[in-house]
């Protein structure tokens, strides 16, 4: 990775997702055809299409050597390898985008050596850019970026707080969840077994946790656990697509990335179970093995 100038990759998927930003917000999702992939919530639009359309020919034009890897144009057995590869998610989020709801994304990672090394995630409603080098930080950038339309932007490092507080356990933490495509098997039920486990009170045997939060994007719930929003989020389903960008930012807000199924500390990048949590002075592997705890003999599988 020596050779490889992460800093102006970044910048060009910055410029590329601002592009692309614009293209989401151009969009009347009443007006789009729409289908779907699994199921009745497993959507995909025009516009998803259009935008992987737009991000891969600019990608492939600046860097045609590096593999590429996008959510419409995935087939099924394909593998992320070791060599540079961009990953990426035209719309996360796009049963909100369907729905007017103004938490949608474009996400954009590059991959090294099967580890997230660059990330940009950018909602479009909000114009909020969420990005990160390995190595370099992370930041949120809200308003118009380097000279677009005349405007910086307020640019912050992540995590938000100054001084952030440590983790003090489950019972002081706020949760992000998803409910996922698939509503019909195991990892259902020990999904919604286990969010109630969180949610119920401590003589019923539950958490107590403060309460969940699902924003129905991946990235962006990766997003607020860098951000220190969010104190943990618990994930299984997603796609590489879905956490690359996002966990090269969290990793570089001091966040850690365990798996979700407990035992494994170090989860592959395409692994589809995770455990995001905070950068904190101390509290971060406790909060884990109590989540861990939570969790029980259940195990997710996504091996299909």
């Amino acid at each position: 990775m020596a050779d490889l100038n992460l800093q102006e990759i970044h910048d060009a998927l910055v410029s590329i997702a601002h592009e692309a930003g614009r293209m989401i917000l151009s969009a009347n999702p009443t007006d789009i055809d729409q289908g779907t992939k699994l199921n009745s919530v497993d959507i995909v639009t025009e516009t998803d299409k259009a935008v992987e359309d737009l991000v891969s020919s600019k990608l492939r034009a600046l860097y045609p050597t590096f593999a590429f890897m996008g959510e419409e144009t995935y087939k099924p057995g394909n593998k992320i390898g070791p060599e540079p590869t961009f990953v990426v998610d035209p719309i996360d989020g796009t049963t909100n985008f369907v729905h007017g709801f103004p938490e949608a994304c474009i996400s954009l990672g590059l991959a090294v050596d099967r580890r997230p090394a660059v990330g940009v995630v950018y909602n479009p409603y909000q114009d909020k850019l969420y990005s990160a080098v390995r190595g370099r930080g992370a930041f949120q950038t809200v308003g118009q970026v380097w000279g677009l339309e005349g405007g910086r932007g307020r640019v912050s490092r992540l995590p938000l707080a100054r001084n952030p507080a440590p983790l003090a356990g489950l019972d002081a933490s706020l949760v992000a969840v998803e409910w996922g495509s698939s509503r019909d098997d195991a990892n259902y039920e020990l999904k919604t077994a286990v969010f109630k486990r969180l949610a119920a009170a401590k003589p019923q045997g539950g958490a107590m946790v403060h309460s969940l939060r699902s924003l129905g994007s991946a990235a962006l719930n990766l997003c607020a656990v860098a951000a220190g929003q969010v104190d943990c989020y618990w994930e299984g389903g997603c796609w590489v697509w879905d956490v690359c960008a996002g966990w090269a930012i969290l990793a570089e807000a001091g966040g850690i990335m365990a798996s979700g199924n407990p035992g494994t500390w170090e989860p592959a990048i395409d692994e589809r179970k995770y455990l995001a949590v905070r950068g904190a002075p101390s509290g971060q592997k406790e909060l884990v093995q109590e989540f861990w705890g939570v969790i029980g003999e259940g195990r997710m599988d996504y091996s299909s």
